[in-house]
């Protein structure tokens, strides 16, 4: 195994036979346009530096015949990159034979050296021979023939790099394509892995690309290994390496090496996993080399049963695994993984393991519970990792968990939220099922709940009607309504249960619906709604002090004694919901008081003391203007009502348009307070994304995201997504022709929080390639509020925060300048909806 250049490999007396049981070539236009864009940027790198070079991977060979002639090789793996070369390598040849024809030697000396050899009869000339279904292409492309740009894989890949050559030469710069020669033949690197047993050479190629993509960040890490290893890679392979892939699957061998990285690491992005990880091994000797595999290979073992926790074997930590689990968040992973390895190593005992798996999941829940579901839980996690020693990893963990400001809600405060807080709008639907479900569960284990198949379901049902009205009547107060009332209980934890028949319940009168609780399997839930006669303010009352009750008995809070005071109440989640209400509508004290769990009276005694952006919007029961309402300024003496009606508000003798209200859960809805999924994207495709997006930011910051795609695809843009755990978001731009180069003005990383706006790709890819447009880009992204792009950074990759974007006001800006971008991209383009790139 040895590094090498294409201008190495295929120099000389030798032939690459691809086998006939290979697939044929199937390169496409967006595997080109990425391979384009790297040499494109190594030879704009090579004019300062002529050492840089640019990875293409491993190259698996496995020796053939030796003839007078030269060396035969078999190309078991990285026939594709090896083709598209070879191609480009024609095309090259062509180009210069067409305008450099006072220099015939320059196209004569690629041809002869490097494509064929005019010593050699037939096929024996090729240095490059393709499977059997690609060869008459392949031979009209190396002997210039008519049909050289056929509509072929091989013939469409030659006329795509005649197309890029012709962009590339820059009339004013005569060494541009000699550029391009020197990088494609002397920067391009490839790790050659040469063997002479056929069946070791068919073991590596499992091992590196067992799924025949390209080559991961993981693959590029056992690739460094092997080639560490040397002669003794067999055994290891046989010992460690096989065992270990046969237990994991394809993306989950990629992901433990960002899981190791990353508990010491907590903002390493998944696509630096191999220059982190080669750094560090670069450091050992063969030994120590020999050790991290056989660590990793242990790693592995831990991470099989975090994937199924059947296969652990205490019943404490398994019960602990199969909650992290099923609350399908990737951010425990790295922590637990570090404290199985700890037991393992024998650092650890059993049942201090699962005391910590029991911390990580009580944190997590009264996070959740208490308002705090996703806001710096991610960083807060990972982070963990580090504080791990040689204490036990139980009392470590509840220690760190209640330090700062870490949101590990106390008794009190559980107790406070489940009384007062609308527990149906915060996070993820998923996750407030599973908390009831594990309710229930402790409750009657012998009442299995399937999650998939229940929906949560209001006791007191979310719209009114004269029966229920009725119940809330009884007990109203002098400055209470029953509309006031219904929003502060009816999403709060002791109004809601499981049912696998929401849609029949609905809003049915509760001796109705009691009949129906008596029929399903979800009794431990149930047990105070099935004894009370009626439901109505005391019952929900009294079932949510019962809940917090069972919350606390089953999920054990932080070390109070470590946490610092903070009796005030968080008005942040207030002056969010208040920024929402667009103009033109408006919202209630009661409303705004629901969502957090107070009363519109000290609500408005804040409001009158705070200045917040749009609270003249927010009006008394019914759509009055509160008497008391003040400017900031107290030289503003503007009438509010004129105000709203100027913003598109209508008024009656009765009060403000009540269809232009937003209730308690269309604020929620609004901030991203509650997540059923992720609108606009195709689950499927990219559920990492989505997972990590979700558990490392707040729930604004996911809904800006979603809007912030919605208007992009308005534009004609397309968002895909990063493979084997990527977890990137690219933004595509439409093209102005199916073959013109793709443009992403923006990659979006979601466990680091981050936008990264891409120059360092869009400086070799026109009009972009002007420095003046760039600066340009960056000019009107940096007009946004929040965002500032070091001009020192125009080549580079800067970005700036999520959390940037849910500003409706910042969001619209960024959106602006993306508009601009594409008009940039594609002149002409129509921003009509749904007209999209479907590539």
């Amino acid at each position: 195994m040895r590094e090498t250049t294409l201008q190495e490999l295929l120099g000389g007396p030798k032939q690459y036979l691809v086998p006939l049981y290979q697939r044929p070539y199937a390169w496409e236009v967006k595997q080109r346009n990425r391979l384009w864009a790297d040499i494109l940027e190594l030879a704009e790198s090579r004019r300062t530096n002529s050492s840089a070079t640019h990875f293409m991977g491993s190259l698996v060979l496995s020796t053939g015949a030796i003839v007078p002639s030269g060396v035969e090789f078999l190309v078991v793996d990285g026939q594709q990159r090896l083709t598209t070369l070879s191609i480009l390598l024609c095309a090259l040849r062509d180009y210069l034979r067409q305008h450099q024809t006072e220099q015939p030697m320059l196209a004569e000396s690629i041809h002869e050296q490097y494509i064929a050899d005019r010593f050699k009869p037939g096929d024996a000339r090729l240095k490059l021979l393709p499977t059997q279904a690609d060869r008459d292409s392949f031979r009209a492309v190396v002997d210039g023939a008519a049909g050289a740009d056929s509509t072929s894989g091989v013939g469409s890949a030659y006329s795509f790099f005649r197309r890029a050559l012709e962009l590339a030469d820059d009339p004013e710069d005569p060494r541009d394509i000699e550029r391009i020669r020197e990088a494609v033949l002397a920067g391009l690197t490839f790790v050659s892995i040469t063997a002479r047993d056929e069946d070791n050479v068919y073991r590596i190629f499992e091992s590196l690309n067992n799924t025949g993509l390209r080559l991961t960040q993981g693959d590029l890490v056992r690739n460094y290994l092997f080639m560490r290893l040397g002669s003794r890679g067999e055994s290891v392979y046989s010992s460690w390496w096989l065992p270990m892939q046969r237990r994991l699957s394809v993306n989950d061998l990629e992901l433990i090496f960002w899981l190791d990285a990353v508990a010491d690491e907590p903002l390493l992005k998944q696509g630096d996993i191999y220059s982190y990880q080669q750094a560090r091994l670069a450091k050992m000797n063969d030994e120590q080399i020999l050790a991290e595999i056989e660590r990793f290979s242990r790693l592995s073992e831990q991470l099989e049963v975090i994937r199924d926790p059947s296969l652990e074997a205490d019943l404490a930590v398994r019960k602990h695994l199969q909650h992290l689990a099923d609350w399908a968040s990737t951010t425990t992973v790295p922590l637990t993984l570090r404290l199985l390895a700890r037991r393992a190593a024998g650092i650890s005992s059993t049942a201090e393991v699962a005391g910590a798996l029991a911390t990580i999941e009580s944190y997590i829940v009264r996070r959740t519970i208490g308002g705090r579901p996703g806001q710096g839980l991610n960083r807060t996690i990972l982070q963990a990792c580090g504080a791990l020693d040689e204490r036990p990893v139980d009392q470590v963990l509840v220690n760190y968990f209640s330090t700062g400001r870490k949101y590990y809600s106390t008794d009190d405060q559980i107790r406070d939220a489940v009384r007062t807080q609308p527990f149906y709008l915060r996070g993820l639907r998923t996750q407030q099922k599973l908390i009831l479900k594990w309710v229930q569960e402790e409750l009657n284990a012998k009442e299995p709940v399937d999650v998939e198949k229940s929906t949560i379901e209001h006791i007191l049902p979310q719209t009114l009607t004269p029966d229920w009205r009725a119940a809330l009547e009884v007990d109203l107060a002098d400055d209470e309504s029953v509309e006031l009332v219904h929003e502060q209980l009816v999403h709060s934890l002791g109004n809601l249960t499981l049912t696998g028949y929401n849609s029949e319940l609905s809003n049915r009168s509760f001796p109705s619906k009691r009949e129906d609780y008596r029929k399903s399997s979800f009794s431990g839930l149930n047990q105070l709604v099935l004894d009370a006669p009626t439901w109505g303010r005391a019952q929900i009352l009294a079932r949510g002090e019962w809940l917090a009750e069972q919350i606390l008995r089953q999920w054990s809070g932080p070390d109070e004694r470590l946490q610092s005071s903070d009796t005030g109440r968080d008005w942040s989640l207030v002056h969010e919901a208040i920024m929402a209400i667009p103009a033109g509508h408006w919202s209630s004290y009661g409303d705004v008081a629901a969502l957090v769990g107070t009363h519109p009276v000290p609500l408005g005694v804040h409001l009158a003391s705070t200045e917040v952006l749009g609270a003249h919007r927010v009006l008394q029961g019914g759509g009055i203007i509160s008497p008391g309402f003040r400017w900031p300024d107290p030289a503003d003496e503007r009438e509010p009502r004129v105000v709203l009606e100027e913003e598109g508000l209508t008024f009656s003798p009765n009060g403000a348009d009540e269809g232009a209200r937003l209730s308690t859960t269309a604020l929620a809805e609004r901030i991203g307070l509650v997540t059923d999924g992720f609108d606009g994207i195709d689950a499927a495709s990219d559920g990492t994304f989505i997972g990590q997006l979700s558990s490392a930011n707040p729930p604004a910051s996911v809904r800006a995201v979603s809007e912030l795609f919605d208007a992009w695809r308005g534009l004609g843009g397309t968002v895909e997504f990063g493979t084997n755990r990527e977890s990137s978001a690219f933004m595509t731009a439409p093209r102005h022709s199916e073959s013109g180069p793709h443009h992403w003005p923006f990659t979006i990383y979601p466990i680091s929080g981050t936008v990264e706006v891409v120059f360092q790709h869009l400086r070799v890819r026109p009009p972009f390639d002007d420095l003046a447009l760039r600066q340009q880009f960056r000019e009107r992204l940096n007009a946004v509020a929040g965002i500032n792009l070091a001009e020192s950074r125009i080549d580079k990759r800067p970005s700036f925060p999520i959390d940037v974007l849910t500003s409706e006001s910042s969001r619209e800006g960024v959106v602006t300048a993306l508009q601009w971008f594409v008009d940039q991209v594609a002149p002409g383009f129509m921003h009509t909806e749904g007209d999209t790139d479907e590539r």
